[in-house]
């Protein structure tokens, strides 16, 4: 059984050209969905957001392309293509498109007994 399922393996891969980035829209692409690993492409347009929420585990955003401010408990970080931060676990957070951009986020969690802790 494969972990990641739901890419090509042994494929060289631009992950920009895996998710559009459309005008006034937020689009997301699944690449992993598992109890311990959450990966994730999503592309927002300019002035769009994804609005306030937290995770139950640790979150790393990795920005592509284009301009976000990533919102962590009230703290604005500004990030450019190239740029990553991680967000802590339960951390509340939001993320606004000053240009369009696309990311990679993950969610790191353990997994102890079927549980997550």
């Amino acid at each position: 059984m494969s972990l990641i399922n739901k890419i090509d393996h042994a494929k060289v891969l631009n992950l920009t050209e895996q998710i559009p980035l459309d005008d006034d829209q937020v689009n997301s692409r699944t690449l992993v969905q598992r109890d311990d690993l959450s990966m994730t492409l999503f592309s927002v347009a300019t002035d769009q957001e994804i609005g306030g929420h937290s995770a139950q585990g640790d979150a790393m955003v990795n920005i592509l392309s284009g301009e976000a401010e990533i919102t962590i408990e009230g703290t604005i970080y500004h990030l450019t293509a190239g740029q990553s931060i991680v967000i802590p676990k339960d951390a509340r957070h939001a993320l606004y498109a000053v240009q369009g951009f696309q990311n990679v986020f993950r969610i790191f969690s353990r997994v102890f007994a079927g549980r997550l802790s």
